[in-house]
């Protein structure tokens, strides 16, 4: 199933004893609708605060269930802030995780003096002017496959966050900075995978590159050094948003 959800309402993805979120969520409609327990597996596990439009995950069930009463009574039991947009019978070697051969998020950012109510829980606002042009010069020195340990957050062992293991190697195949007026400037980027924490940690470092406070070279730098005391703070959860997963043709 693909599944969008408001990250802001739920205490991350995966389920953590004493505290909702879109996990326990899911699976808590699904025992009820099928009278037994399911396991779900994501696409990429979102912390808390992260949006989703294109979440996918997998899990087993009979075959006598029909998918489209399912999604059905899924969105009636979890909308509207966990919603089912589409599903599919798939092969049983399919792996919401491990099958996927890349991800892409969005990250977007109000730069206006001025607040927006309707952007407060889904972009980080900026009062100061940004320079759009040296963020997406930035932007350019992290394209291809580097490791990222500058901007990630060291796992724990078998910490499920990190998709490699321990490798904070990436292959980013997309990082565009868009300035799409009214104040509303946003990140798409795309890789293989993300180690966590990752895109955030990124922003919070392009901000900085945007307001002047270091120049866009520190960028190629800072993937060099591999330190992440050098880069910057991370961009707060809200403006992020998990938009699509891909997947191998036939899956």
């Amino acid at each position: 199933m693909t599944i969008a959800y408001k990250g802001d309402d739920y205490h991350g993805f995966a389920t953590n004893p004493g505290v909702e979120t879109v996990a326990s969520v899911i699976e808590g409609a699904l025992a009820q609708i099928l009278q037994e327990p399911i396991k779900i597996t994501p696409a990429g596990r979102t912390d808390a605060g992260v949006h989703a439009w294109g979440q996918v995950i997998g899990f087993d069930l009979p075959d006598r269930v029909n998918l489209e009463v399912l999604a059905k009574q899924l969105n009636a039991l979890c909308g509207p802030s966990v919603a089912v947009r589409e599903y599919a019978w798939t092969t049983p070697d399919f792996h919401a995780r491990y099958s996927a051969m890349w991800r892409a998020y969005r990250y977007t950012v109000l730069n206006s003096p001025v607040p927006n109510p309707f952007l407060v829980n889904t972009a980080w606002q900026i009062t100061t002017p940004l320079k759009i042009k040296s963020m997406q010069l930035a932007s350019d020195a992290i394209i291809g496959e580097h490791d990222f340990s500058a901007f990630c957050r060291k796992p724990k062992p078998a910490d499920e966050n990190d998709t490699f293991e321990h490798s904070m190697r990436r292959n980013v195949m997309k990082a565009e900075w868009r300035d799409l007026g009214d104040g509303i400037v946003r990140l798409e980027i795309k890789a293989n995978a993300f180690c966590h924490q990752m895109v955030r940690a990124l922003v919070g470092t392009f901000i900085d590159i945007g307001m002047g406070k270091r120049p866009p070279s520190d960028m190629r730098g800072l993937v060099v050094s591999g330190d992440r005391a050098q880069a910057s703070q991370v961009a707060p959860p809200h403006g992020l948003c998990l938009w699509e997963v891909g997947y191998p043709a036939g899956l």
